[in-house]
């Protein structure tokens, strides 16, 4: 299985970007999907999840801005980031947990101008 994350880009503040991840390849079933950060010098850190019934997460820093959906026919997840802040650029990660097994996508990154 893999992972194909795109979208980022610069914003300035304000603004949204909304980010796309593909999975491919053969039988999989897919548990959840993710999206991660990882800003200079911090630790990565989840955005947020949707799971196979549906159910979503979100931590706090992201709630009303953030909103991640999922495309099944396409096993394609997106992130639509609105209100973008300085303090969301970051490297941002598609993560999935297919058939039990947890993969990363290459990172795409997210710079928001103030």
């Amino acid at each position: 299985v893999q992972l194909q994350a795109s979208g980022g880009g610069l914003v300035q503040a304000g603004g949204s970007l909304r980010l796309s991840c593909a999975a491919s390849g053969r039988d999989f079933s897919i548990n959840a999907m993710s999206w991660y950060r990882q800003a200079p010098g911090k630790q990565r850190e989840l955005v947020a999840t949707i799971r196979s019934d549906g159910s979503l997460n979100y931590p706090d820093f992201v709630k009303g801005r953030f909103t991640i959906s999922r495309d099944n026919a396409k096993n394609t997840v997106y992130l639509q980031m609105n209100s973008l802040k300085p303090e969301d650029t970051a490297v941002y990660y598609c993560y999935a947990l297919i058939s039990g097994i947890r993969y990363w996508g290459q990172g795409t990154l997210v710079t928001v101008s103030s």
